[in-house]
């Protein structure tokens, strides 16, 4: 009996050993030196690595991409490129891993850093990975090594300024402390920690439990506030539907500092719906612009989620966009930039400077003057791929829209001949052959990044939706997440 009982015993040790070498996770297995080489160097290298990782999760992921035309694939790897370029790489710097708020295609110059092109890099870092054209130790430690910058960088209450310095993470002028686009990075971080696990998941964690969303947060008016700075105190409001659905859930979720389900209500109280053209009724933002219905989507997979309302965001931004191509349609007969395979406004550079162009249906008076981002139509491509793959495939044709970093930010080829005395112009000149901008900009190239590869495999949504935090979020604002199958 006593032998039975020994021979049971050495069974059990050797199958609990066996399990526990197959556990691998992704810390047992990165270097802790730290890479500042640009994508171009590395993509040689990073072709090696497979495309099944182990990851700190409980099974191994299988990324498994679809098809897709050959400029839409090259516009997210040249947004990648962006990201993985245009950044402060010198891992002994207080600024590593701070991404820059746009570059100048001609001058090569870049600015200061925004927070939230810092968190479309965190979250692109997986796409970069899985594609090979970095390696998961560079992935990894770009993502660390970020993630330890943000910590140490000077907050007010857990958020952070919107737009820093490159070098040292030092406030950039008059900049407000920015509560949307703090919750950006944070989305971004958590990507990465679902993803990369080890240090990075622990550090993205902590960041993220030391915001006080309830600081940011008007109790009296139910909203929250949409900006701070500490000359000024708080200002603005969040009032309707826009980009700052994702506050909800974040905040929501928070260990200390809550703000619960009361905020998400109000906001829908104060919203307005409405259709334009063939669109159904939707949600609609004050201004109109596309990215409104994007950002917080690029994240948050909400194409089996329903409130307790039964409000269905991803169909919600279905329609927006709908509308927006409708919208452009109309707008073709006086602007010569709009048509079939042209449509989609959001906020960008425009021949005036930097604007938030809309479209209707919106809630104010929207911004227009026959400018377009590609990045408009290209983030709602995982709402109606059937319009958003004409448009990329019109693009990619025209030679002066194309750059290192995938397509320029905007452009305008003026009036028609039609249009009438009383339709907006640009205040400058716009060339016979059309103005196109020299710049990209890192939220432009981020939303095309992450649309592009959500709509390609769904990578994006599948590791922030493991996130505990996001099923809390989902939890406490009564939202339930429907059976795929």
């Amino acid at each position: 009996m006593i032998k039975k009982q020994i021979i049971i015993l050495v069974l059990l040790l050797i199958l609990f050993g066996f399990i526990s070498c197959g556990e691998t996770t992704s810390s047992t297995v990165i270097t802790t030196e730290t890479t500042s080489e640009v994508m171009s160097t590395t993509t040689e290298t990073a072709t090696t690595e497979t495309a099944t990782t182990t990851l700190t999760t409980e099974y191994a992921y299988v990324y498994s991409p679809i098809d897709v035309p050959d400029y839409v694939l090259e516009e997210e790897k040249l947004s990648f490129k962006f990201f993985w370029e245009v950044v402060n790489g010198d891992p002994t710097s207080d600024g590593f891993g701070m991404i820059a708020d746009r570059y100048n295609t001609v001058t090569k110059e870049y600015y200061a850093a925004s927070i939230a092109s810092v968190g479309y890099a965190l979250a692109g870092l997986p796409a970069g990975v899985e594609n090979n054209w970095i390696s998961f130790n560079e992935g990894y430690n770009r993502a660390l090594g970020t993630l330890r910058t943000i910590q140490s960088m000077d907050d007010i209450h857990g958020f952070f300024y919107h737009f820093i310095s490159m070098d040292d993470t030092s406030r950039a002028g008059t900049t407000e402390i920015s509560i949307i686009d703090t919750a950006i990075m944070i989305c971004g971080a958590i990507v990465s920690a679902e993803y990369f696990g080890g240090e990075v998941k622990t550090l993205a964690y902590e960041i993220y439990q030391a915001v006080e969303w309830d600081w940011y947060y008007n109790s009296t008016a139910k909203m929250f506030y949409m900006g701070y700075s500490p000359e000024q105190g708080h200002f603005g409001g969040w009032d309707g539907y826009a980009e700052q659905l994702m506050l909800y859930f974040l905040a929501a979720a928070s260990d200390d500092y809550s703000v619960g389900i009361e905020a998400y209500n109000m906001m829908k109280i104060r919203s307005e719906r409405k259709q334009y053209g063939t669109s159904d009724y939707f949600y609609v933002s004050y201004p109109g612009t596309l990215f409104t219905y994007q950002y917080s989507h690029a994240f948050f997979d909400f194409r089996n989620a329903l409130d307790s309302d039964d409000v269905d965001w991803f169909e919600n931004s279905i329609q927006a966009s709908i509308a927006a191509y409708d919208f452009a349609i109309f707008q073709s007969q006086n602007y010569k930039t709009y048509s079939e395979t042209a449509w989609g406004n959001t906020a960008c550079d425009g021949p005036d400077g930097y604007k938030p162009y809309g479209n209707l249906p919106a809630i104010g008076t929207i911004q227009l003057d026959g400018t377009l981002a590609p990045g408009g139509a290209i983030g709602s491509i995982v709402f109606v791929p059937e319009l958003v793959l004409p448009a990329m495939a019109y693009y990619n044709s025209l030679d002066s829209l194309q750059s290192k970093y995938g397509l320029l930010d905007a452009f305008n080829l003026g009036v028609t001949e039609t249009a009438g005395d009383s339709i907006i112009r640009p205040i400058r000149t716009i060339p016979i052959n059309g103005w196109f901008d020299t710049d990209v900009i890192g939220i432009d190239k981020g939303i095309t990044l992450l649309m592009i590869e959500n709509y390609r495999s769904g990578l994006i949504w599948d590791y922030f939706m493991r996130s505990e935090i996001i099923l809390k979020g989902y939890e406490e604002l009564g939202f339930t997440i429907l059976d795929q199958n």
